[in-house]
């Protein structure tokens, strides 16, 4: 079985930002020369998550208000840390840190109207998600 490894790298503008890093991914896809396997994609932070899911602004604005409804701003017990992203951590949990997508024919086997996202919930510092494809 083949691996190949490589990391993708953020700093967003703002400390809230949905990204489509569908092409990003599928470009590391073709370029790993697996045919048949799987593709982690995984964000390295515990602020940030990865999702699969229509690219639709509307969606994307219903999502981040369920989150500050089940995650609002505000403040909790991490914030006697010295810390101010209490909010931040549980996003991250609700999204999940990664995914896994299927690789047929050397690409990306995802449905009609899912992308990749990444989800930045305490940004605007430097951070990666690895992508790691696994296959033949």
């Amino acid at each position: 079985m083949k691996t190949v490894t490589e990391y993708l790298w953020f700093k967003t503008q703002r400390p809230r930002e949905f990204i489509n890093i569908t092409n990003q991914v599928e470009v590391m896809a073709q370029r790993s020369g697996i045919q048949e396997g799987m593709l982690l994609v995984s964000a390295m932070h515990i602020t940030a998550g990865v999702y699969v899911n229509d690219a639709e602004s509307g969606l994307i604005a219903d999502i981040e208000e369920w989150l500050d409804k089940l995650a609002p701003p505000g403040n909790y017990r991490h914030h006697l840390t010295g810390e101010s992203n209490g909010d931040a951590h549980l996003k991250s949990l609700l999204i999940h840190h990664e995914v896994i997508v299927p690789i047929t024919a050397g690409k990306l086997d995802l449905g009609p109207w899912q992308q990749i996202y990444y989800a930045e919930f305490d940004g605007q510092r430097r951070k990666r998600v690895i992508l790691k494809a696994l296959g033949e």
